[in-house]
């Protein structure tokens, strides 16, 4: 008699996954990339002001210098529709022999225009800490700050910002340092400066 071979018995089941899972990876993938859209504009909109800020910051840096080295003043205009702002000067226009104002742009200075909903939320030039807070920059009136040949400038607190993150420039009038704090413009201190302190 022949000898019975036997079969191992094979368990065979269908591998995959159900309805309900799929449903539930979709929807994990959705909240996720929703969560990191948020943060993602959040932190965008962040970006945009920082960036406005600092711009200002080298601009008002680049101004002092300028005015130094070519001893010339040098205007830092705010734009009266706060939406950027530029530097300017004084040149000669050799063809009239007048001299002219005129917009500096060149490798290391351009006019800047805000972008999204940044804008100047408190200027204050020429003021001290017993002034009120600025109503920001409005048509009627034109804003400037001008950096002199000797380093000098107004003194300046500018608060850029889009409601909900700011940032703001400080501008000493004796030195023409510009610095940038987080934070509104009123938590910027401004006062007498010790010059044997300072370094430029």
């Amino acid at each position: 008699m022949g000898k019975a071979k036997l079969q191992p018995k094979i368990d065979v089941k269908r591998g995959g996954f159900t309805l309900s899972e799929m449903l539930l990876v979709v929807a994990l993938i959705a909240v996720i990339s929703g969560l990191g859209g948020g943060l993602y504009a959040g932190t965008y909109k962040r970006m945009l002001v920082e960036k406005a800020a600092r711009d200002f910051l080298l601009t008002a840096k680049y101004a002092r210098i300028m005015a130094i080295e070519r001893q010339q003043p040098y205007e830092l205009q705010l734009d009266p529709n706060n939406t950027g702002f530029m530097l300017t000067t004084s040149q000669l226009n050799v063809e009239s022999s007048t001299t002219e104002k005129v917009v500096v742009s060149d490798y290391y200075c351009r006019p800047v225009e805000f972008q999204g909903d940044v804008k100047f939320e408190d200027v204050r030039i020429g003021l001290g800490d017993s002034q009120a807070a600025g109503e920001g920059v409005t048509g009627e009136e034109e804003q400037i700050i001008v950096f002199q040949p000797n380093g000098s400038t107004d003194s300046a607190v500018i608060q850029i910002g889009d409601g909900k993150t700011h940032y703001s420039i400080s501008i000493l009038a004796s030195t023409g340092k510009a610095t940038m704090y987080v934070g509104k413009a009123d938590e910027v201190k401004t006062g007498i400066v010790d010059l044997d302190a300072e370094r430029l």
